[in-house]
């Protein structure tokens, strides 16, 4: 695998801290198997550590659906290609994290993206409120059992700029339609990447 590797200095200031001269872009360009060859982009603030990171496929951008239905231990090590204007939902549990204006790229598995609800839902409990820290207690046992095989959950990532994926033999994709793509937010997008 080659993996091409380039860095450099940005003359816009940061978007958390606008300190100028402190953002660098640093992209490589590598092949992820089954998704194919991508170019990975990130930007860094040496001034306060803000980071944003997204994936651009060099084969060009179809806004996509991806479901996989999650009803076997197995499927816990399908990869997912997760850009930053990536909609991801477990529409079983009515859970959703939509991009915003921290939100970044990143490659994982099934499992992943589970240990990420997981994480995010544990903050939640840190509220002082029992309806919460039930309901709460109950997703995560669910995300648990699932990543033990037990039970089944429906994961959907929805990506209006087409940079994101789930590999698996049993995923089912489509292109999003017009109407689908207008509702979903995108993230915060960089001048530069632009």
């Amino acid at each position: 695998m080659t993996v091409k590797q380039m860095e450099s200095r940005l003359d816009h200031p940061c978007p958390q801290c606008y300190s100028k001269e402190k953002l660098k872009m640093l992209t490589f360009s590598s092949e992820i198997p089954y998704f194919g060859e991508h170019t990975q982009i990130s930007i860094v603030c040496e001034s306060c550590g803000w980071k944003h990171t997204d994936f651009i496929p060099s084969d060009g951008e179809k806004p996509g659906l991806w479901r996989l239905q999650i009803d076997d231990k197995e499927k816990m090590s399908a990869r997912v290609i997760r850009s930053s204007s990536c909609t991801i939902r477990i529409e079983t549990l009515e859970l959703e994290v939509s991009p915003g204006s921290s939100s970044s790229g990143y490659v994982s598995n099934i499992e992943g993206v589970l240990n990420r609800f997981i994480d995010a839902i544990s903050i939640v409990m840190k509220e002082d409120d029992a309806n919460i820290s039930t309901t709460a207690n109950n997703l995560i046992r669910t995300l648990e059992s699932a990543k033990d095989g037990c039970g089944a959950l429906n994961i959907v990532l929805l990506d209006p700029k087409g940079r994101s994926q789930i590999i698996h033999k049993d995923v089912i994709s489509r292109e999003l339609t017009e109407d689908e793509g207008r509702s979903l937010q995108t993230g915060f997008e960089i001048p530069v990447l632009e």
